[in-house]
């Protein structure tokens, strides 16, 4: 199973709408957000996903209540436990639990986003994902992440 993963969309619509064309582009399964989506009117572009959306609250999202509402309950929060294929994963966004949820041995995917910097790691046998950011604010590229459940794999991805 491919899983898309992105984080820190803040609200940019074109980098959004990118990521979801890749996305239907390469028929993932479902696609998981790791926070600061910002503003209820992002589902106007993630409603057009072909498959399941599933993400958590993150730090600079404003309001909870439209947000969970316009994602029919997709949007939650945080930490959120989600199991993807045969895999058991736990999504966050903030980065400081995500060390010990890794060295837990309860997870096969750790994910969480907020720092802005891509990284794929692997901590025993657990595989910490966190894509970067969607948006084009800050410094660096706006990058997303596709996950292989069946390899336990990922790779980012900053062409899309």
């Amino acid at each position: 199973m491919i899983i898309g993963i992105m984080s820190d969309s803040h609200d940019d619509m074109q980098r959004l709408e990118a990521a979801v064309e890749f996305f239907n582009s390469k028929g993932v399964s479902q696609v998981v957000h790791a926070g600061d989506l910002v503003s209820p009117f992002t589902f106007e572009i993630l409603e057009k996903l072909k498959c399941p959306f599933s993400g958590i609250f993150g730090n600079n999202d404003g309001d909870k209540l439209l947000l969970f509402q316009k994602s029919d309950g997709s949007v939650q929060p945080q930490p959120m436990p989600i199991r993807l294929g045969e895999r058991e994963a736990m999504v966050v966004h903030e980065p400081q639990s995500v060390e010990a949820l890794a060295k837990s041995g309860e997870f096969d995917i750790v994910i969480y986003g907020h720092t802005h910097v891509p990284e794929i790691r692997k901590v025993g046998e657990t595989i910490v994902i966190n894509p970067g950011k969607v948006a084009r604010l800050h410094k660096g590229e706006s990058t997303i992440a596709l996950l292989d459940t069946e390899k336990l794999e990922a790779e980012i991805i900053s062409d899309f």
